[in-house]
């Protein structure tokens, strides 16, 4: 994968740089056409996969314009987080552009739910990210299984972006039988048998499997191409769920408004460590 700088208002553009034609995906809720394991974009023969933990290090950054040159059909797992990424954009440095900078403003609430999971957006003079997990494990009941953040005090660096993936030994097994997870190993995911967890570093945070599903979460959100302005909340809420939300959000024309920020609010309204910027 490479990264390379936008002009503005591009947007986040995906290329196959392996395919006849260097096919480019533009980013886009419509777009995203699996969410079996992790969000991938997928427009007739051309597919992007495992693209939440780069948009989640994009909107952590307030990165609106950018391409992402891959030779394959799957971004990098690197460890599983949203850190490795920050630390490589933060390292290669930020452009800012002479364009404003716009936001996606919730006036409404919205609202999805399917088979006991559901996930809303709702007004909210910043950005905050409640999330509710529930899994029948001894490590995961251990650690919490509820968080809420609001972002406009507390920073996307130090609070999810190291949080990593997660699987059970048992679900491994089944996804290899059918070609699926062969990657997955200690290295780019946190492993948990039937009691514990298996990697001898233990977890980076105390409650690092639902910081993971915020993580997500903001990726997820940010296939709109912009970072929003209201209060997201997940229960039980994977890939499907949080793409069905933003689906519902566009329908919704009333509920919600583009709005160009100047620096001064930006730096109050979203993340509290964000650069300002128009872009890279």
């Amino acid at each position: 994968m490479t990264l390379r700088p936008a002009p503005a208002n591009t947007g986040i553009v995906f290329r196959r740089l392996d395919l006849e034609g260097l096919p480019q995906l533009n980013l886009h809720p419509e777009l995203v056409g699996d969410t079996l394991l992790c969000t991938a974009l997928v427009e007739k023969n051309v597919r992007v996969a495992t693209v939440e933990h780069l948009l989640s290090a994009l909107a952590g950054l307030g990165i609106d314009n950018l391409y992402v040159d891959l030779d394959a059909p799957e971004v990098p797992i690197m460890d599983g987080s949203a850190a490795p990424f920050l630390y490589l954009l933060l390292s290669a440095g930020i452009e800012e552009q002479r364009a404003s900078k716009r936001f996606i403003r919730i006036k409404k609430e919205i609202r999805v739910e399917k088979n006991g999971s559901w996930a809303a957006l709702t007004p909210f003079q910043g950005f905050k990210a409640t999330f509710d997990i529930h899994f029948n494990h001894p490590a995961v009941e251990a650690t919490g299984q509820s968080l809420e953040i609001d972002f406009s005090s507390r920073a996307y660096a130090r609070e999810v972006s190291r949080a990593r993936t997660f699987g059970f030994m048992r679900d491994i097994e089944q996804l290899r039988s059918r070609n699926l997870g062969l990657g997955g190993s200690l290295e780019n995911a946190i492993v948990l048998d039937d009691f514990r967890v298996l990697n001898p570093e233990g977890l980076r945070y105390q409650d690092e499997f639902v910081r993971h599903k915020v993580l997500d979460a903001i990726g997820d959100l940010y296939t709109l191409g912009h970072g929003i302005i209201g209060a997201f909340h997940g229960y039980k809420a994977g890939h499907a769920i949080n793409n069905l939300l933003v689906r519902e959000l566009l329908v919704h024309q009333d509920a919600w408004d583009i709005v160009p920020l100047s620096q001064q609010e930006q730096t109050r309204a979203i993340f509290s460590d964000r650069y300002v910027l128009a872009g890279v």
